[in-house]
């Protein structure tokens, strides 16, 4: 008598599926790295004061990093300063609920800590401003050294008078409460193209703000700084009127 026989598709199809993966989603999305900077925060930092975030992506781009540059949406309210800083990430939505909002503000405003650069991801909030005169004297007391608020700020003479680096998408006299709510803090967050982790490097000029990963933080910078040299005698061989070919032979490039 013949036997019923099973092909490979009907076997295939009579397993069960597997559950998602989802821990290997979460361990890529909300890793955070307290691993130590390798140089002192200070030096750190007053070394990429030095460079400029256009040098420091390209080096990222050397390392097939090439969404680390912030949306040129946000503009500087102090261009003319460099400034740098370890990224202290805030999350926050639209939102008419008010009460414990106020309460969680403070707590994330204690948490501030020296030498941060608030990076502020605002779900598109194109009503309220989340950065006043009250916030940036508050932080710069902390001894905080900028922010980037993907969303608005008001109160813009009092953070001028601070003389206090904001990056920043519009300017508004709509405050916040009433209009938004703080969600999370020191929380992986993504402005446009950008994944900022806390404790990432921020570095901002007049060209716009950059990320770099905190594991990479030392070893971007001396790159940086091995780029800015080698420009210096770029430029000095433009203004000696060697030739392009002279230049590019010699490893120059424009």
């Amino acid at each position: 008598m013949a036997t019923a026989s099973t092909s490979p598709t009907t076997a295939v199809a009579s397993k069960p599926p597997g559950m998602m993966n989802v821990e290997k989603l979460t361990a890529l999305r909300e890793a955070k790295s307290d691993a130590p900077l390798g140089m002192e925060v200070a030096t750190l930092l007053a070394r990429y004061e030095k460079v400029q975030a256009a040098v420091v992506c390209d080096v990222l781009r050397e390392r097939c990093l090439i969404n680390q540059a912030f949306p040129g949406h946000l503009l500087a309210l102090r261009p003319q300063r460099t400034v740098a800083g370890i990224a202290f990430t805030i999350k926050s939505a639209p939102n008419t609920i008010i009460s414990g909002e106020l309460d969680f503000r403070g707590r994330m405003l204690d948490d501030l800590h020296a030498d941060a650069f608030v990076v502020w991801d605002t779900s598109d909030d194109s009503r309220a401003t989340l950065w006043g005169g009250v916030m940036t004297a508050t932080v710069a007391r902390k001894g905080v050294r900028g922010a980037l608020v993907d969303g608005g700020i008001r109160d813009t003479q009092q953070i001028e008078d601070k003389q206090f680096p904001v990056y920043y998408r519009f300017r508004s006299p709509n405050g916040a409460l009433g209009r938004t709510m703080i969600t999370h803090y020191q929380i992986p967050v993504q402005i446009g193209d950008v994944f900022v982790r806390p404790g990432d490097l921020i570095l901002g000029d007049a060209d716009g703000a950059v990320c770099v990963p905190r594991d990479l933080a030392v070893e971007v910078l001396l790159r940086a700084e091995e780029v800015v040299a080698n420009e210096k005698k770029i430029f000095s061989w433009v203004e000696e009127g060697q030739t392009i070919e002279e230049i590019t032979q010699k490893g120059g490039y424009f």
